[in-house]
């Protein structure tokens, strides 16, 4: 939980694949005065039907009443808050444009390394770098290679998904 009390929630949303349908769900949040702090959304193995991961923080009782609001939209198939889930996966992707010179270069390396990261493109001043991994791995890169010199993030936003049952 954070200091004003407020847990971060993240919610699945299965959609008609729609123009319109986003705009509507997104409404919903910005109506009511919550941000939206991380949006994905895409096609699933139906073309008719997309998938939107959200992340926002709220408490419990007022997240609730958002999901039954969202579960009422006429293009909503169905909303899962993940973060009740016992148990999920949570993704999110990030490309970095950090400054590598002839002295920072070994060192900026190595951090890809260990976070098993990739670099993606190379010029004579800097790498772009992508790592793939949950929220917290992300901003510990960030944070790590902040120092060295990032010159431009680009993130992706979370995706997440129940795992799936043992038995």
């Amino acid at each position: 939980m954070n200091k004003d009390n407020q847990m971060k929630h993240t919610i699945s949303v299965l959609l008609q694949n729609k123009p319109g349908v986003l705009s509507r769900v997104t409404g919903l949040f910005s109506g009511r005065g919550f941000n939206i702090e991380s949006l994905c959304v895409a096609s699933t193995l139906d073309p008719t039907v997309s998938c939107l991961t959200l992340v926002t923080s709220g408490e419990n009782n007022i997240i609730e009443q958002i999901t039954k609001q969202l579960h009422k939209l006429i293009d909503v198939i169905k909303v899962v808050d993940i973060s009740e889930e016992t148990d999920y996966v949570e993704r999110e992707m990030v490309i970095l444009r950090v400054k590598a010179e002839a002295n920072t270069r070994a060192e900026v390396l190595r951090v890809i390394d260990i976070f098993r990261g990739k670099v993606v493109d190379v010029s004579p001043k800097s790498y772009a770098v992508e790592i793939t991994g949950s929220t917290n791995k992300i901003q510990a890169v960030i944070d790590i290679l902040k120092p060295i010199g990032i010159q431009e993030i680009v993130r992706s936003g979370v995706i997440a998904m129940a795992r799936a049952k043992k038995n």
